[in-house]
């Protein structure tokens, strides 16, 4: 006989053996970055392939930085897009909208963990930004606005948006009756409290969207306005920071979709018009960063200081340019497949599928290309060209992080619905 837990929609409360593995994975990469922090915090930086611009001729910062901005644009575009669905109050995607305001949830803790591991001695950075706070700093705008500010507001707007929820939930008897009451706080979806709500959460999601926009942009900035470094310095930063981090947020969310379509057997949530959508947006924003990318370079290759004219050759022909055309490659094929798609009023779910992981490729590798590259290359002073190769320990760190972010979505999802709850499906038929 089917226990109460297991009574509740989506698979909350119960874990097979597929669900399992996946833990244990993200577990077992968790202890891996665990155990290179371990040895980064005792040997220092030494362990790393980061190195000091100059004399050293490296780059001091590599692959934690483009991770924490990579990162950065998953929160932006995730919430983003889940409050322009409630503004908007598009109906084929209402059942994203917590995929989207999870996915913020999970990337902001990791955003802060990235730049903790950038940073070489984490206690002595966050004591020094509690004495010593300069707005100007990266660090600071990273744990001000980014981390802790757009922490908060995401908090309360997923709170908010899903009391309703818990209220249903919390009618079923299970063994998390008491976190599903406690979450609705005697909300009882009554026509009054149903419409405050709604209005309630419509207001904030226009309050938070300057704000989303703002964060996003505050990474672009922290590049786009340093002055004398090439391949940094360009208004085109924090607008190509946005677009890139939607298109890999919305890429990312059409990946766990059709897993929740598949796996919880959603199909009448997640609808191939829900798809449609996500493919099309999709679309549009990796055809305008692809538009910002050849614009850039372009400028960069043939009127520009003898400096830029460098980097450019340095990431279309030297060092740099087999990550390059990848990286161009994992947006182009998702643009063409995207585009047949959009031309043939198909929906393929494979098809999307690959575009959405392809994407993710593309905007973590364009990440690195943003950081890395304007470092050994970029440096207006006399100093050689330098390089820059991760370590294990860095590669250790990261698969950690995304081994964490896996973990927390995957536990949040076994306890509170990952969609909105059907009045039946609450347990209320």
């Amino acid at each position: 006989m089917a226990t109460r837990a297991q009574e509740l929609p989506y698979g909350i409360g119960r874990f097979s053996g597929g669900w399992i593995a996946v833990i244990l994975i993200s577990l077992l990469l968790l202890a891996l970055g665990i155990y290179g922090f371990g040895m980064q915090l005792a040997q220092g930086h030494v362990v790393t392939g980061l190195r000091d611009i100059g004399t050293m001729a490296g780059a001091p910062w590599g692959l934690y930085v483009a991770l924490e901005v990579y990162f950065v644009g998953l929160a932006f575009g995730g919430l983003g897009l889940a409050t322009l669905i409630r503004i908007a109050g598009w109906k084929s995607l209402q059942s994203i909208v917590r995929m989207g305001q999870l996915l913020t949830l999970v990337s902001l803790p990791l955003v802060g963990l990235a730049i903790l591991a950038d940073v070489g001695q984490p206690v002595r950075a966050i004591v020094n930004l509690l004495k010593y706070a300069r707005p100007g700093s990266p660090f600071f705008g990273t744990f001000t606005l980014i981390t802790v500010g757009y922490l908060f507001a995401s908090l309360v707007y997923l709170y908010l948006d899903g009391r309703r929820d818990a209220a249903i939930l919390a009618r079923r008897p299970s063994r998390l009756q008491g976190f599903y009451r406690l979450w609705a706080a005697g909300y009882r979806d009554t026509p009054a409290e149903r419409e405050r709500h709604q209005r309630t959460v419509f207001w904030l999601g226009v309050a938070i969207l300057p704000l989303l926009v703002t964060a996003a942009s505050t990474s672009g900035f922290v590049f786009g306005l340093q002055v004398g470094r090439p391949g940094w310095f360009s208004a085109l930063q924090a607008p190509a920071f946005v677009i890139l981090g939607a298109a890999s947020a919305v890429g990312l969310i059409m990946v766990i979709a059709a897993a929740a379509r598949r796996f919880l057997r959603a199909d009448r949530q997640v609808t191939p018009e829900t798809f449609r959508w996500l493919g099309n947006a999709l679309l549009v924003l990796v055809a305008a960063y692809l538009y910002f990318t050849i614009v850039e370079m372009l400028t960069m290759g043939y009127s520009a200081h003898h400096h830029e004219v460098r980097l450019s050759r340095a990431l279309v022909f030297g060092e740099y340019a087999p990550v390059f055309w990848f990286s161009m490659a994992s947006l182009a094929v998702p643009l063409a497949l995207l585009a047949y798609l959009y031309v043939r009023q198909e929906v393929r779910m494979g098809w999307l599928v690959l575009s959405g992981l392809l994407v993710n490729l593309g905007a973590v590798l364009k990440r690195y290309l943003i950081v890395v590259p304007s470092q050994t290359y970029g440096t207006l002073l006399p100093y050689a060209a330098g390089s820059y190769s991760p370590t294990w320990v860095e590669y250790s760190i990261v698969l950690g992080l995304f081994g964490l972010g896996t973990l927390m979505y995957v536990l949040f999802m076994k306890v509170f619905p990952i969609m909105e709850v059907a009045e039946a499906e609450g347990g209320e038929g």
